[in-house]
């Protein structure tokens, strides 16, 4: 397993890395404004969730598939930036009637598997494993695939964290927003806005890596 240096040194650029916000956090945090601290919170955990998937594909080796098939790429990429848009065009056409109560249960389920579902259908969360993780792994300490894990859970804990303060403070802004109901619809519309945004940034650009 790798030793203390590059556990410190994987954790520090993984903290740097998280810090900047991408569009797992811009998800969460719309969640978080329109929905409520607990709603933000269920996204991260589905957006962890989801991250996990791609770190166990790179424990197996499946992220290579992505890297080196540009079909496999095209069709997960594509899959992903369409759901982006079906959330935010389902938003969209909310109307007063139909703004979302606190997560019951149920809805909860459903929060927490559409945050599984935007991170596993980001093939750019795949490569950036498939490359980052190998700069900290050393051959010579024993399993490849175990140092893979354990790095990767690593990662996954310190975004649990970030991600976490960012659910807590969107929820909190939010809060005054989700008192009036022009204020929520309000809040909704900028919410199909943001998926849209996102899904169609997600699918126009970005390449996959020349190998």
């Amino acid at each position: 397993m790798p030793d203390g240096h590059a556990f410190l040194l994987f954790g520090l650029a993984s903290a740097a890395l998280i810090a900047v916000p991408g569009p797992s956090v811009v998800y969460i945090v719309t969640r978080g404004v329109s929905q409520g601290r607990g709603a933000g919170l269920l996204s991260m955990l589905g957006v962890e969730a989801g991250g996990l998937v791609h770190v166990v594909a790179a424990t197996l080796g499946l992220s290579a598939v992505l890297a080196s098939s540009s079909t496999a790429f095209t069709v997960v990429k594509y899959a992903g930036a369409a759901y982006l848009v079906l959330i935010g065009v389902r938003k969209l056409m909310e109307r007063p009637d139909d703004l979302p109560p606190p997560p019951s249960p149920r809805a909860s389920r459903r929060i927490f598997l559409e945050g599984v579902l935007v991170n596993t259908l980001n093939p750019k969360t795949a490569l950036f494993f498939l490359a980052f993780l190998p700069q900290f792994i050393d051959p010579g300490r024993g399993s490849i695939a175990l140092q893979a894990l354990l790095l990767g859970l690593v990662f996954i804990a310190i975004a649990v964290v970030s991600d976490s303060l960012w659910a807590l403070l969107a929820g909190r802004a939010g809060a005054s927003l989700r008192t009036n109901v022009r204020r929520r619809l309000a809040v909704s519309r900028a919410s199909g806005g943001v998926y849209v945004s996102l899904g169609l940034v997600a699918a126009l650009t970005g390449e996959r890596p020349r190998t």
